[in-house]
């Protein structure tokens, strides 16, 4: 069922009238707004069916008036006609009607009408609105701009939960446009106007006024405990409406719930936890509009407290299901399975008040199923589940969890009885890990029982044993302990805690290998230096309990060491490691201090010292036994030791300083009777290595190199010097370009240009400069290019026999002090060319020897160190004498476009290359004009790194990585690009250790 209206007041039903039928518990009323402006469509069922839709009108409904809904639908169209006739049956024709309603505010047309008789207040709205169009239209005619107070107010109004404001200030609207004039209004052929809006607004003030219920609350019957909601829909929506219970206000809280729904229209009050108290009438007040329902809370009668639960039973054993009545005096009945269960020695049943029990005192498989038990009407259920998961047998189980002791190397049996339904899966387990057979692991299975036999334990068989049983409908498992015996281990070396002439005192500690049992005592033994005899101190019957003892049996004298072992349940374990040797003999006297403490060499990072032992003086220092280096910083007042262990000789090499830094230095002389007093040197040491002149080391090295323009230029100087020196570039007696980048390290400089050009050319020196001294060297360095071919060529006879070559200089002259020229001549007698002059540094030669009746045909080239130009041929000189015709036949030259893009004649390979070594890239590539080249690895430009040699020697284009390592890993790609084109090839370094 479904209701449209509009503001229009048109009303279209789909039912003559809606019933009671039409409002149950599955139906609500719902308003909502359509699409199309003034439309509101009214849903009566909340859920739509799929593929169902509300009605919906295309346009907005045309106006009438209707005074009251007809069921018939021609009494409804007699009410149509019956309202165009009593249009002027009222008393909207007195003039002094109009002239009020035109006058007044908005609020007071209706009073107006009521005053006048006036019933359809809609349409006198209608015919309000016209005669203010008209007004308006005459006063424009006048000239007159209208200024309507009304229209600069702000109306507000509230429909449907939300408020739409409406603020026109100096608008005109003129056709379906808005337009400014002068501040002011002016509402002329206006399809909007504000008319209408006072008209909109005021039937949406009435509507609210009329707030009514679709649905009222009805009355509730609740049990006790339970709760009740009371429900009702409105027409229009309201956020909030006044409930009223047993006359008082009720409010949001834990009795009480109050909802409204998200469009406003339904209102629902939820009780909660009724009782006695709580039965009454209810009211829910919307405006001046209200309806009442009564609550009923009803006596639940006897009920269950307590339900029954599903139980797993097992097999052979007990189940038992219990429930609750809230009252004692109740007997009910039992069921399984729709069958009432009568007692007997299977099923037991008992009642404790209002507890009611049923127990299988031996249970079976047939006795799976579902329970019931009944009483006035009122049942609860649940289900027993008979299983049979494996069970093991409790003696055997007490047994297992004993844990299970064996020495190393003998055998360990677990055994354990179950019982289950079949079939049951059967898994050992140790320390987590599931074991199989295998040579040193048996594993038997039965429907009974299973075994688990480890042969020859280790060790490290040690740990948790666990056994997993499983079926259909269960699991279980039982856990032991194995532990395996193995002999302690040997013992950390013994120590001399101190000896004499007839004792010596010996200490050692625990082993860290007890062998997984308690270390009943230790053994024992002595040997003396040179002998490969060991002795045991104690009788064997007399292990040593402690781990300390007194050796008597000793000569004073002669030199021992000592070694212990441990004994445990499993027996003797190994021998520790000698200790060191020791005397005889009472305690020495500390040495004497060292002598000639001195410092032989120093570098950068370490400094040696050497120095005399000390003196023996019998009965006040004894011989030294060997010695202890001391260092600290100079600002440090702290020493440290550089060496754990003794020094035997008299030199010693402190490493790991800090270049430059300061250090002070003590030798300390040690025996047996202490340490002596330290020997301090008298100056710090400086650490840095003796003063040297710089020198170069590199004899090889160039002083004049030629490069081709675009390729880098890379000069290396190898140098010795100490203290480490100042370095510095020039080119031409200056500073050298931010182009060029300079790197420095021990003993060597770089000086490296990328990409050179022709004004990198010149004299690059290198000055090496410290407090010894200072070496220069110098390299001369010519970039240049191909160069260009010299100008026209002509030629003069001056003296016969002889012709005076003149050429135009190559544009390279002017740059290139070093270019020069050569000539060559072909005579028409012969087919070859010849060399008729080479480094020719001017532009002009004179050839001899020229024949009469020849003719002849010269060409000059330009060069430099890089290459040859194209020649510059000369006109034909000479004629043929007259007896006869020669002619020359010198082939014609076409001239063809040789420029094209780059490309790779043969690309780059895979490399793989061994960490620290070198690795060589190369290609070649073709192109005219030549194209340039540029290097990256990993996306990254190469061409200005110092650490890649690259070269571009007539399009085979190489680079060399000096030392490899894993940060040249990656994939180099090379690309050339000219005017043409521009072509890339790419490979994959991989470094190996």
């Amino acid at each position: 069922m479904f209701f449209i209206d509009s503001d229009s007041c048109v009303i279209l039903f789909a039912h003559p009238k809606p019933d009671k039928n039409m409002f149950s518990s599955k139906t609500a009323v719902i308003r909502r707004r359509s699409k199309t402006p003034g439309v509101m469509i009214t849903q009566y069922i909340v859920d739509i069916p799929e593929g169902k839709s509300t009605p919906d009108v295309q346009s907005k409904p045309i106006p009438v008036t209707i005074k009251e809904a007809s069921k018939n639908p021609s009494d409804f169209r007699k009410l149509l006609r019956r309202s165009k006739v009593e249009e002027k049956a009222e008393g909207e024709t007195d003039e002094r009607f109009w002239d009020a309603m035109l006058d007044a505010d908005r609020k007071d047309y209706e009073r107006i009408c009521t005053e006048f008789g006036v019933a359809d207040l809609h349409l006198i709205l209608k015919k309000l609105e016209e005669k203010k169009k008209t007004r308006v239209q005459n006063k424009c005619k006048d000239g007159a701009i209208p200024y309507d107070k009304e229209a600069t107010e702000k109306l507000s109004i509230k429909s449907a939960g939300r408020t739409n404001d409406f603020n026109i200030k100096g608008l005109m609207q003129k056709g379906n446009g808005l337009e400014r004039v002068d501040g002011k209004v002016n509402l002329l052929d206006t399809e909007l106007n504000l008319v209408d809006e006072d008209v909109t607004l005021l039937s949406t003030e009435i509507k609210l006024s009329n707030v009514d219920f679709v649905i009222k609350i009805q009355d509730l019957k609740a049990p006790e405990r339970d709760d009740a909601l009371f429900a009702c829909v409105l027409t229009h929506p309201l956020p909030k409406i006044t409930w009223m219970g047993k006359g008082s206000t009720l409010e949001d809280g834990e009795k009480y719930s109050i909802t409204v729904s998200d469009h406003k229209l339904i209102h629902r009050l939820l009780i909660r936890d009724c009782n006695q108290l709580d039965k009454g009438i209810y009211s829910a007040v919307a405006g001046i509009t209200s309806c009442s329902a009564w609550l009923v809370v009803q006596d639940p009668g006897v009920h269950f407290i307590c339900g029954l639960s599903d139980v797993n039973a097992f097999i052979n054993e007990t189940a038992e299901l219990t429930c609750k009545l809230s009252s004692e005096d109740c007997e009910g009945a039992w069921f399984r399975d729709g069958k009432k269960i009568s007692p007997d020695d299977t099923f037991r049943v008992t009642k404790d008040g209002a507890i009611h029990k049923l127990v299988i005192t031996r249970c079976e498989e047939e006795h799976s199923g579902k329970y019931r038990f009944e009483v006035d009407r009122r049942k609860t259920e649940a289900m027993i589940n008979v299983q049979d998961p494996p069970r093991f047998n409790p003696e055997d189980l007490s047994a297992l969890t004993e844990p299970v002791t064996v020495k190393v190397g003998h055998n360990a049996i677990f055994k354990l009885h179950f019982v289950g339904h079949e079939p049951i899966k059967i898994k050992w387990y140790r320390e987590g890990e599931e074991l199989l057979e295998d040579n040193n692991t048996k594993i038997e299975k039965s429907a009974s029982h299973s075994r688990l036999l480890l042969s020859r334990c280790q060790r490290k068989d040690t740990g948790e044993i666990k056994i997993r049983l499983k079926n259909e409908h269960g699991c279980i498992e039982a856990i032991s302990q194995l532990i395996v015996l193995a002999f302690p281990g040997p013992p950390a070396p013994p120590k001399v805690v101190s000896a004499y002439n007839e004792c010596i005192n010996i200490s050692w500690a625990l082993p860290s290998n007890t062998g997984g049992s308690r270390i009943l005592g230790y053994i024992l033994e002595k040997r003396k230096k040179g002998s490969n005899l060991w002795t045991v101190v104690n009788a064997m019957d007399e292990i040593i309990k402690e781990k300390n003892y007194a050796v008597k049996d000793v000569v004073a004298g002669m030199e021992y060491e000592f070694r212990v072992t441990a004994i445990n349940l499993s027996g003797v374990g190994e021998f520790s490691n000698p200790s060191e040797f020791v005397f005889a003999r009472d305690p020495k006297k500390p040495p004497g201090k060292v002598t000639s403490l001195k410092v032989t060499e120093t570098s950068y990072s370490h400094l040696v010292l050497t120095w005399t032992k000390p003196e023996v003086k019998p009965g006040i220092q004894d011989e030294a036994k060997g010695y202890y280096v001391d260092i600290r910083p100079a600002e440090c007042t702290e020493w440290s030791r550089c060496n754990s262990t003794l020094i035997i000789t008299t030199s010693f090499t402190v490493k790991g300083l800090k270049s430059m830094d300061m250090y002070w230095v003590r030798v300390i002389a040690t025996n047996d009777g202490g340490e002596s007093a330290p020997e301090e040197l008298a100056n710090y040491v400086l650490a840095m290595p003796s003063p040297v002149r710089p020198k170069f080391t590199n004899h090889k090295m160039k002083s004049f190199m030629v490069v081709r323009a675009g390729n880098s230029v890379r000069i290396t100087v190898n140098f010795e010097a100490s203290p480490r020196p100042y370095i510095m570039w020039l080119k031409d007696n200056g500073p050298v370009t931010k182009r060029i980048t300079i790197s420095n390290s021990d003993g060597s400089s770089q000086l490296l240009i990328p990409s050179s050009e022709r004004s990198d050319t010149g004299i690059y020196s290198i000055m090496v400069k410290n407090l010894a001294g200072q070496e220069t060297f110098s390299t001369e360095v010519r970039v240049t290019d191909d160069p260009k071919p010299p100008g026209p060529v002509e030629l003069e006879e001056n003296v016969p026999g002889t012709v005076t070559v003149t050429w135009e200089p190559s544009p390279d002259e002017k740059r290139d002090d070093r270019l020069h020229y050569a000539v060559s001549k072909l005579d028409s007698t012969k087919r070859t060319w010849t060399i008729v002059a080479d480094r020719l540094f001017n532009n002009k030669i004179t050839v001899c020897n020229i024949m009469h009746g020849r003719e002849y045909l010269f060409r000059v080239y330009a060069k430099n160190d890089m290459g040859i130009s194209a020649p510059s041929e000369s006109p034909t000189y000479g004629t043929e004498k007259k007896k006869g015709k020669f002619v020359v036949s010198v082939p014609t030259r076409k001239d063809c476009d040789l420029r094209c893009a780059p490309t790779f004649i043969v690309p780059l390979k895979l490399h793989t290359a061994p960490k620290g070594y070198e690795c060589y890239m190369s290609c070649a590539v073709k192109g005219n004009p030549k194209p340039r080249i540029t290097w990256y690895r990993n996306h990254i430009s190469l061409n200005t790194n110092t650490n890649y040699y690259i070269s571009d020697t007539c399009g085979v284009c190489s680079m060399l990585i000096l030392r490899v390592g894993p940060k040249d890993m990656g994939e180099y790609t090379i690309t050339a690009e000219n005017a043409l084109g521009r072509a890339e090839c790419s490979t994959v370094l991989s470094v190996r250790e």
